[in-house]
């Protein structure tokens, strides 16, 4: 699923022209998130979140249903874009409107006075070219609409995450910042999956790496795989993970309380 942050002045205009723009020039289930709306109280007094679907299929949020990248994590696996009015986000593509400020370290794709400055055919073209919002879930889900998932009887899976420790003593871990040679990168993840894949019983192997800011506690790396059983579901998962770590040109910077390097040349 693509993603993008509008913040700023006017930024439910711009998503709303931008949401009318995909639906016209794109394939694909739109959503819109709105992290700004007001409900008056006493209409969710007995809620927790609002969540609307108007005619075009498109869904609005609001309310305190858990986080708005929790709820990100859900729309994943079904829409192929989701707009999101004024969430500030270290990670996700970010348009800023007049004098807004992104958060630290936000992938700005975009930045207009107003909402009439913005090209909306290149703001299209821009999302489509960031990193996709892509989950463990999302993964699962594709390998269940595998046409060999009919021969499978399990799918195993590995997410790895920022560990804000190592040991007790350790200075904690306020993020990692990952970076890649893409087109590299994309073709060695490429072999390891159809080497995989030649494996007998094993149907689907499904890859992600994210690149970016990642605090501690969020998700970095996903692989499932979809296989015949148990067993050979499980080796290749950890054969996968173990390969991807050797064999991906992946850079890995680490920022801890008292310092900040990368990982690579402490090797």
């Amino acid at each position: 699923m693509q993603t993008v942050c509008v913040i700023g002045p006017e930024s439910r205009s711009v998503v709303d022209q931008l949401a009318a723009h995909l639906a016209e020039t794109r394939a694909g289930r739109i959503a819109t998130v709105d992290c700004t709306a007001e409900f008056d109280d006493t209409e969710i007094a007995t809620v927790d979140g609002r969540f609307e679907l108007d005619r075009d299929g498109r869904w609005h949020a609001s309310g305190s249903h858990g986080s708005p990248m929790a709820l990100l994590d859900s729309l994943a696996p079904d829409y192929e874009y989701a707009l999101v009015v004024g969430l500030k986000h270290h990670r996700l593509p970010t348009v800023v409107l007049g004098d807004a400020q992104p958060a630290p370290s936000a992938p700005v794709i975009g930045t207009a006075a107003t909402p009439t400055e913005v090209d909306l055919n290149e703001l299209a073209d821009r999302i489509d070219d960031s990193e996709p919002h892509i989950t463990l879930e999302t993964l699962v889900a594709g390998a269940k609409a595998s046409p060999q998932a009919e021969r499978a009887g399990a799918i195993a899976s590995f997410t790895g995450r920022v560990r804000a420790k190592d040991s007790v003593d350790d200075a904690r871990t306020k993020h990692l910042s990952f970076e890649t040679y893409e087109s590299v990168a994309e073709q060695r993840l490429e072999t390891i999956r159809e080497e995989l894949t030649d494996r007998k019983g094993v149907f689907e192997v499904l890859m992600h790496h994210r690149t970016g800011l990642m605090n501690d506690g969020e998700d970095i790396v996903f692989v499932v795989v979809l296989a015949g059983h148990r067993e050979q579901a499980f080796r290749a998962v950890e054969d996968g993970i173990n390969r991807l770590k050797d064999e991906v040109p992946i850079f890995k910077k680490e920022t801890t309380t008292d310092e900040e390097f990368w990982l690579h040349e402490r090797e």
